[in-house]
């Protein structure tokens, strides 16, 4: 009687599994886009990429550590034509103050990197504001004007970094196109993912300090001017406001 007793537990022990395991499957099955949706939409993301019909991207340089390949890039920006964006971290920008007026006026756009460069997924709220206030302040007083764009260290977020960044009036900015130029590819190898992965709408990541960064520059906008890309700043390529960014980071225009 204990073996029968004991056998028919386990059958009613097994069918409660099995119909817990197919309840949730429909769920998921009915109701699993619109999860999805709600966690994406839950997350707070800055911007990869932007949707855009005609062949327009942006360029940034991510300037942290040193300036010998710095003059290499400028002249060959502006040998193509090119305006780009600079994001700098704070202690980068007072240490050499005569590269970020040299790159302003240019007419490159600048952008904030952080005051030091933190792992932010680890700060505070209170210490985000101040590595942005800090080094967005850095930034206006050396150029006279304020700091509108913010790339996180690291490409590391999470909502209190964007959602804190957007409240202080920054629009946070990822990439969707990473040269890895910093890992001392060949200037074919950076040119040749930068052309492979761009598309309309596209910010491409590169390094102001990259060893290969500025000799593969002139293939990177000769293939893809005359594929009919323009460059602008990514300040010109986001939109400011009325605007949605899905799951993937791609901001669109409102409906």
């Amino acid at each position: 009687m204990k073996i029968i007793c004991f056998k028919a537990k386990r059958f009613f022990s097994g069918l409660g599994l099995f119909a817990l395991a197919t309840a949730v499957l429909f769920i998921m099955r009915e109701v699993g886009m619109y999860a999805v949706n709600a966690f994406s939409s839950a997350r707070s993301l800055p911007i990869y990429s932007v949707e855009k019909e005609e062949k327009i991207a942006a360029i940034s340089f991510d300037c942290a550590w040193g300036t010998e390949h710095t003059d290499a890039i400028l002249r060959e920006l502006d040998r193509a034509g090119v305006k780009a964006t600079f994001f700098m971290v704070e202690f980068w920008t007072e240490k050499y103050p005569e590269y970020v007026k040299k790159i302003d006026e240019a007419g490159h756009e600048i952008g904030t990197h952080s005051k030091t460069h933190p792992h932010m997924n680890g700060l505070s709220e209170a210490q985000i504001r101040e590595e942005l206030s800090s080094s967005a302040a850095a930034i206006e007083n050396v150029t006279g004007k304020k700091a509108e764009l913010f790339r996180p260290p690291f490409g590391e977020y999470n909502n209190l970094v964007i959602d804190t960044a957007k409240d202080m009036g920054l629009y946070p900015v990822q990439w969707d196109v990473d040269s890895l130029d910093w890992k001392d590819l060949s200037a074919q190898d950076i040119a040749l993912r930068i052309i492979n992965g761009t598309q309309p709408g596209s910010i491409i990541l590169c390094h102001n300090n990259g060893l290969h960064t500025a000799e593969a520059l002139p293939m990177i906008f000769s293939a893809l001017q005359n594929k009919g890309y323009t460059f602008v700043p990514i300040g010109e390529l986001i939109y400011r406001e009325n605007y949605t960014i899905d799951a993937a980071g791609k901001q669109h225009p409102a409906a």
